[in-house]
This record gives structure tokens, sequence and C-alpha cells, in this order.
């Protein structure tokens, strides 16, 4: 008899444990999503992950990184002269698209504490590198705003700007 109680004790204990257990498990405990995961759900960068689409960089951005992405919103690309954007996006303009794309990412975590109180230069994924001046009232690259920063995902961070580089 006091073996079946006991057992009764365990079973109800464990089922107990396991109810406790599986309130602790959230959306949040699996991480952040990769960067073009988060670009997407934030809904504010239409324009730039339609032109990583059209110049394959995809893959890229939800690769393994770390990438600093310094993402020019839908209302910077709106304020490009008119025409451009439409014009990187034709199939002959590709490799243009893809040089004005990697001029935006740095193959390096750098969350804005890192670039607080700096100034220097951080080379790009194309090659060519950018000026970031971290003194004074936030960050800025290339004389960009950085309006905000931080925004983490899984293999790096974006940094959100108010007007497109361009290389």
């Amino acid at each position: 008899m006091i073996d079946i109680i006991n057992r009764r004790h365990l079973l109800a204990a464990g089922a107990i444990a396991l109810a406790a257990l599986s309130g602790c498990v959230t959306a949040s405990d699996t991480g952040p999503d990769d960067i073009v995961e988060t670009a997407t759900e934030a809904g504010s960068f239409t324009t730039l992950l339609a032109a990583v689409e059209a110049a394959d960089l995809v893959d890229t951005l939800k690769g393994p990184g770390p990438f600093t992405v310094f993402a020019p919103t839908d209302e910077a690309f709106a304020a490009l002269p008119e025409g451009t954007v439409e014009t990187l996006l034709l199939p002959e303009n590709k490799d243009q698209l893809v040089s004005v794309l990697t001029y935006h990412v740095v193959p390096e975590n750098y969350p804005a504490s890192a670039l607080a109180g700096t100034s220097g230069r951080l080379p790009t994924v194309n090659g060519a590198p950018l000026q970031v001046n971290g003194r004074g009232d936030g960050v800025t690259v290339e004389g960009v705003t950085v309006v905000t920063a931080d925004v983490q995902a899984s293999n790096g961070v974006i940094h959100v700007i108010d007007r497109v580089l361009l290389p």
C-alpha cells in the first residue's frame, strides 16, 4: 500500500514539475530571429528587403554572421532621387545593387556601446570602409544618423539609419 501511495505522490510531483516548467518556455527563449526575419518583423524595411532579395543576399544575411547592418528605412529609400530604387532593382544593375547593399554591412557585431565615444573606419562587406562617429549625441555613419540602435538579431545587430549610404 505504501508503494502505491509513493508512486502516486511521485507521479503527482512529476506532473506539477512538468506543468511549472512548461510555463517557463516562451518564444523569447528561442532567441532573436536572424537579420532578415528581424527586419521583416519590424515592418519598416520593405524596400531594403526587396533589394536584398533582388541582389540574392537573403541567404547571406540569414547566415551565421556576425553582421552589423546599417539598415535604411523605407522612408530613407523614398528620399533618394526619383527612379533610383527602380533602376537599382533592374536585373542588369545587380552588381551595383550588391555594391550598395554590402556597403551597409560590416562583417562583425558592433553594438552601439562599442561605437560610443569613438571615431574611426569600419570595413564593409563590399570592401570600402565606413566612417563611424560615436562621439557626441549618438552614432553617425558617413554623416548619416543612427536613429535606432541595437536591434538584436541572432546573427548580429541592426542599426536603423535615416538615409541610404552610397559607396
